[in-house]
């Protein structure tokens, strides 16, 4: 009998993770593999929301680096969210998993408006929701957004997918003797500040005490495998240390 340890989690995958090795836009076999992840996972009966950010196709925080208004390049941002929801969307129901993108930007034609009572009533009846447009603001990350909306459907944890296999004292890539941490509390990522998550959507965490695993993405079955509790990454909980 497998035991699943979370039945409702919010995956978060930045915008370069579909872009593959080439660096920008989405890469079709890396967008397929995720689709494939994601309909194992909703075999075993776990309902799944999607976070996905825009940086292949667009970072309004670069844009406005460069003299661009922040308000503008932020919500162009967001739009480059939304074609890689609408991509990520017929990647998994070309697999004939059923999926609803969700707007926090009114677009009628393409995608429903947010609406929490209706995106937990989707994923009740084994929907896929991908949550598009950030929180509908600008000054706010992807990663904020999918704090906040983890919160709002009531998800278990939130899965971060990167290209490492978890959190290191210091970038593995270029120091050897980084060392991974398998367990952060929510208080040493702000007071270290490491490249989690932003500290807005980490205080959110904390708040609401909702964990969150940061895992390598480019291993098959790692969604899986958190999922039915193996370790895998880092998790990050608690505020205090003492839990």
């Amino acid at each position: 009998m497998t035991t699943i340890k979370y039945r409702r989690i919010l995956l978060k995958l930045s915008g370069e993770a579909l872009a593959g090795e080439q660096g920008y836009g989405i890469d079709p076999i890396v967008i397929n593999g995720i689709a494939t992840e994601i309909k194992e996972v909703i075999a075993l009966g776990v309902e799944v929301a999607v976070v996905i950010g825009g940086g292949n196709i667009f970072r309004g925080l670069a844009a406005s680096s460069k003299g661009m208004d922040r308000a503008s390049a932020d919500y162009m941002g967001m739009l480059a969210t939304v074609m890689n929801s609408l991509a990520m969307q017929d990647a998994l129901e070309k697999q004939g998993v059923v999926t609803r993108v969700q707007s926090a930007i009114d677009m009628q034609q393409i995608a429903e408006p947010y609406i929490r009572r209706r995106a937990v009533r989707h994923l009740e009846k084994g929907r896929v929701v991908i949550f598009s447009a950030g929180t509908g603001n600008p000054y706010f990350t992807t990663d904020t957004a999918a704090s906040l909306r983890a919160m709002e459907i009531n998800a278990e944890v939130i899965l971060k997918a990167t290209k490492v296999d978890g959190v290191y004292t210091s970038d593995p890539k270029k120091d050897k003797n980084a060392v991974k941490l398998s367990r952060l509390t929510y208080l040493e990522v702000l007071q270290k500040g490491l490249q989690v998550m932003d500290a807005t959507a980490t205080s959110l965490c904390m708040d609401n005490n909702l964990p969150m695993i940061i895992f390598d993405m480019t291993h098959r079955d790692n969604i899986k495998k958190v999922v039915l509790g193996e370790k895998i990454g880092t998790i990050v909980e608690g505020g205090d240390g003492n839990d």
